[in-house]
């Protein structure tokens, strides 16, 4: 949308227009790269430096999913790089790594209360740079790609003017700017093509661009992983250093912990204990001296109201499935085409999830001369900034974070509260202190994936789906989030708010099929769990639903469920193909009763994925999931082996989704509180993968998510195929007789 003062104005609404207009009016920003001696920085990406080598900064954070070697692999292959010269920085915070994709693409488009660009505008100047939506790629190809093709004319001219030579006849290859049999280095010329001129049209894709688009380069970050080199947060070691373990309070609302403090100074090693607002901690030599303080510590909460229990929990859900729902699309006569025979009726439901990731929350903080220095695994590092800011009393300006790779998270590290917790703690001691949380914290004290009770109905005529409804009873996690991670004026006046249907809860609850009357309504459950974002979102929830339901729509009409789906999606061909290649690779057999197969796709985040999975029941009784094919389009691919990897990853986190990964509460206590107790996938559990990556040249869409919600439905399906095992309509289930 074209951005003026009128719409600005208009899109702020009654009352706020006018510090909407004077907050958003568009400014410039200017690259902050940091330079040492010797490097020469081309725009807000990359550097290159005296010794030849090309630093590619890195906005988003590095949790496996390989952002650290695909944005620095665009770069280096517009740059004409040589890999093996290719080494990578977090980038410092600054407007320029804001991510309005994946805000967009994590809240589902709920910040668009504002004018596009007038949005894009805010992020910028509240630097949100958020790593989440799998949207690195898709926001930051490119302005990456453009600073490379920016450093390579440039150096091309530089070297053309020492040639005598028309510089658009020069190319780049494996760090040289060519010309008939002559080269120069990007190290000799990066200084003096700072004094070039720009040209305009950038030759974007020319010069040599495009040798490693596509091809499958080493990761970065493999090797100090492999050999143990790369430092995580818990490998932090300052001088003076205090360990730090916590303890909180079960959940509810918390008036007060009692402790015995004298106990817990009187074991050895221990240097103070310091109480937060519903948490206590021990500071000692040692992680391990302090949690022998925290336990005699033995703290006790005081609350008020009520605690949270599974039982609570469930009759809430219930409560808000009968009360009003809030509208996220209806089309047609939805009520009609419900009315007569052919009626379909079920009920799913799905329960509370944990990350469940190898590293638990931590953080470290130190204070030198003033300035509160931060290391911390965080995928919203300005939001962290101001987090601890305020925890410590001091200007976020006075804050510097510095971003550690991350063990995991699958979105916990969008969280901020152990960077409170370390910045209060730092700032009380008075001396640099290393938070870290136990696994029994980690679990205890999570963002939960929100459970969710779904009531769904359909109707068939002449074996096709004339009306479905879809009633979802689950908190707005969406709103929870928001507030907790982004700006609080972007939240209060960019999203939608109270009344509306949350936005990120209903994420993949409108089926992409061809309906004619479709109603999907949202029914706020307000529980005393915190939620937050787990790897797929509610994608995962409600693409089970949906997928699910429609393999009992295609039973009762006694059709074959590959082609009952692809014939309902006219509108959406990069689905469709998806669902025939998988179907054609695993060898589908039409989902006959016995035959152990069953089918799902979905779509979101640009992406498109089918998943076939196979499964039969063992001598011993037991459910087995034999093989899980997948299908995907994601657009043009950077680094296909990478794109390998995140789908594999996904569908095996799919499979902990259908079996494991989940908890109940009992006095305020998530159970259960350790990873051996989840259920997870082991190796002796995992199926055979096929993974098929289909050629695409649409633009990139994100992976790291994509695979995950349709392996539950895919499974449930061929689970139902089998004699004698009912219609599983709950997450997780037991795979057993």
């Amino acid at each position: 949308m074209e951005m003026n003062r009128r719409r600005i104005l208009v899109g702020g609404g009654t009352g706020v227009g006018l510090l909407v207009a004077w907050g958003l009016w568009p400014r410039a920003y200017a690259p902050n790269l940091t330079v040492e001696p010797g490097e020469q920085a081309f725009g807000a990406w990359l550097k290159i430096g005296r010794e030849g080598i090309v630093t590619v900064a890195v906005p988003q954070a590095e949790y496996g999913q390989g952002i650290a070697t695909t944005l620095a692999q665009v770069v280096a292959d517009e740059l004409g790089a040589d890999w093996r010269t290719i080494a990578v920085e977090p980038a410092p915070p600054g407007p320029l790594y804001a991510n309005p994709v994946g805000v967009d693409s994590l809240f589902e488009g709920a910040f668009d209360r504002l004018p596009e660009g007038g949005r894009d505008e805010w992020l910028r100047r509240d630097m949100v740079m958020l790593t989440g939506g799998s949207s690195s790629i898709r926001m930051f190809e490119e302005p990456a790609r453009a600073a490379a093709a920016t450093a390579r004319a440039l150096m091309a001219q530089a070297a053309a003017r020492r040639w005598g030579v028309d510089w658009s006849l020069c190319e780049a290859k494996d760090g040289f700017i060519t010309h008939a049999g002559q080269r120069l280095r990007f190290a000799e010329l990066a200084e003096a093509a700072a004094a070039e001129t720009v040209p305009e049209p950038l030759p974007l894709g020319s010069g040599g661009a495009g040798r490693l688009a596509g091809t499958d380069v080493p990761r970065l970050d493999s090797p100090a992983k492999v050999d143990g080199s790369a430092n995580f947060t818990a490998d932090i070691r300052l001088p003076d250093m205090v360990h730090v373990a916590v303890r909180h309070a079960p959940l509810g609302r918390t008036r007060g912990i009692r402790i015995d403090r004298a106990a817990a100074m009187r074991v050895q090693g221990v240097v103070d204990v310091i109480e937060g607002e519903d948490w206590v901690a021990v500071a000692a030599g040692s992680w391990w001296i302090a949690q022998k303080g925290l336990d005699a510590l033995a703290p006790r909460a005081v609350t008020d109201g009520a605690i949270p229990d599974t039982a609570g929990i469930a009759r809430t859900l219930e409560q808000a499935l009968a009360g009003e729902g809030r509208s996220v699309v209806e089309r047609g006569d939805v009520a009609g085409a419900l009315e007569g025979v052919g009626l379909i009726e079920a009920r799913y439901q799905v329960g509370t999830g944990v990350h469940a990731a190898i590293e638990p929350r931590a953080a470290v903080a130190a204070w030198r001369d003033g300035v509160l220095e931060l290391w911390l695994p965080t995928q919203a590092p300005v939001q962290a900034r101001a987090a601890a800011a305020r925890a410590g009393g001091v200007d976020p300006d006075r804050v510097i974070v510095h971003p550690m790779p991350i063990g995991g998270s699958f979105g916990v590290a969008l969280e901020n509260e152990a960077a409170a917790q370390a910045a209060m703690i730092a700032a009380k001691l008075k001396r640099p202190v290393n938070v870290q949380w136990s696994r029994t914290e980690d679990l205890r004290r999570d963002a939960y994936r929100a459970p969710m009770l779904a009531k769904m109905a359909a109707r068939m005529v002449g074996g096709r789906i004339q009306g479905w409804r879809a009633r979802i009873a689950t908190p707005s996690t969406g709103q929870a989030l928001a507030h907790r991670i982004m700006p609080a004026a972007l939240v209060r006046f960019g999203m939608r708010g109270a009344g509306h249907a949350d936005a990120y809860a209903m994420g993949g609850a409108v089926p992409p099929y061809a309906i004619p009357a479709l109603a999907v309504h949202h029914h706020p459950a307000d529980l005393a769990i915190p939620t937050g974002h787990v790897r797929g979102g509610a994608h995962v929830a409600n693409g089970f639903v949906v997928e699910s339901f429609l393999d009992e729509c295609a039973q009762a009409a006694g059709a074959d469920p590959l082609a009952w789906r692809i014939a309902m999606l006219g509108e959406e061909p990069r689905l469709a193909r998806c669902l025939s290649i998988a179907a054609s690779l695993g060898g589908w057999e039409g989902g006959r009763a016995g035959s152990g197969q069953g089918i799902a796709a979905h779509g979101f985040r640009g992406s498109h994925v089918a998943v076939m999975a196979e499964a039969h029941r063992g001598d011993d009784g037991r459910l087995v999931v034999d093989r899980l094919v997948a299908a995907v389009d994601c657009g043009r691919i950077v680094n296909p082996d990478i794109v390998r990897q995140q789908i594999e990853g996904g569908l095996i986190f799919g499979l902990a989704n259908l079996r494991g990964e989940a908890v109940g509460f009992e006095g305020g206590w998530a159970t259960p509180s350790r990873l051996g107790a989840l259920d997870l996938p082991r190796l002796a559990d995992s199926p055979d993968i096929t993974v098929e990556l289909i050629r695409s040249d649409e633009d990139p869409g994100g992976v790291g998510e994509v695979a995950v919600p349709p392996v539950a439905p895919a499974i449930a399906n061929a689970l139902a195929t089998l004699p004698g095992v009912p219609r599983i309509r709950s997450l997780p289930m037991e795979l057993s007789a």
